[in-house]
């Protein structure tokens, strides 16, 4: 499985911005998802997860009802819409897949988001 982030960008606090994971390979729908971001001088965080089947989420407290997490297995895709953001929530935005126990055996490229004040 081959994942590719995009979407990110530069966006003034307060604004939204919506990220997507795109996948290649039948099986991404079977997989679960997870979103993580690292910012710079950081080490890289979660920030969200969903389940292969859409119906179970999970998300980090920092963004807990700003940011939704959503899929589209009949596209391969995963988006994550960020909104009400804020300048702590500058970073690369790094999509995952295929959760083994606490880790996911697929990375993608990440995408920048950067938010000014």
């Amino acid at each position: 499985v081959q994942l590719q982030a995009c979407g990110g960008g530069l966006v003034q606090a307060g604004g939204s911005l919506r990220v997507s994971c795109a996948a290649s390979g039948r099986t991404f729908s079977r997989y679960d998802v997870g979103w993580f971001r690292q910012a710079p001088g950081k080490e890289r965080e979660f920030v969200v997860a969903i389940s292969w089947t859409g119906g179970s989420t999970a998300y980090a407290d920092s963004v807990k009802g700003r940011f939704t997490i959503s899929r589209d297995n009949a596209k391969n895709t995963v988006h994550l819409q960020m909104n009400s953001l804020k300048p702590e929530d500058t970073a690369v935005y790094h999509c995952a897949a295929d959760l083994d126990g606490l880790r996911y055996k697929f990375w993608g490229q990440g995408t920048e988001v950067t938010v000014s004040s």
